[in-house]
């Protein structure tokens, strides 16, 4: 019971600061005719409430009309934090055991944590596929304080450059921080630069 509680105060609390950041918006965008309310093609600055990070590259918000939904970082991906057939097909292409891939995925699931923790409001923009076979929201996540979620994950090492057209729209963006971050040898990169 008192973690439905705790879960349903979470929602509701996401969602009060959505309505006053949306109102805050609204009063400073008076004259513009952009409903970002809606997700289609293309579109910025849709605002949503982070209520829950599944894993370094996924998440669950709420967005301005109350619908909670899961979103998947466009042009990235991170290591799974548990196993699953993904995670194998990365151990054998990469050869780094299991268990290490696990804790990977892990750390890079609390590094996501840390940067969008609940009650976040972050800004969705997408691209020209809206969503994936398993019905998340595609999407380049904007962080409060102007950065963008996907390209930071990469920059400091934490997921590597995942492009799926016709989603490409900061490819060259994202390779450019995965240079760097490997170079560097941050994150997963000091440890496997065969990551």
């Amino acid at each position: 019971m008192k973690r439905f509680l705790k879960r349903n105060f979470l929602y509701l609390l996401s969602l009060f600061f959505l309505l006053v950041g949306l109102t805050l918006k609204t009063c400073s965008n008076q004259e513009s005719n952009n409903d970002n309310s809606v997700i289609k093609p293309n579109a910025k600055g849709i605002p949503c409430a982070v209520t829950k990070v599944v894993d370094g590259d996924t998440f669950h918000c709420i967005l301005a009309s109350g619908e909670e939904i899961t979103v998947r970082l466009i042009g990235i991906d991170t290591p799974e934090s548990k196993p699953n057939r993904k995670a194998i097909r990365d151990v054998e292409k990469t050869g780094i055991p299991m268990d290490e891939m696990i804790r990977m995925g892990k750390e890079a699931a609390e590094f996501t944590k840390s940067l969008i923790p609940p009650i976040t409001t972050v800004e969705l923009e997408t691209d020209v596929q809206l969503i994936d076979k398993y019905g998340r929201v595609l999407a380049y996540v904007w962080l409060p304080d102007g950065r963008m979620l996907n390209e930071v994950l990469v920059r400091e090492g934490y997921a590597r450059v995942y492009t799926v057209p016709p989603n490409v729209k900061y490819q060259e963006l994202f390779l450019k921080a995965q240079r760097e971050a490997r170079e560097k040898g941050k994150g997963f990169w000091k440890e496997f630069p065969e990551w």
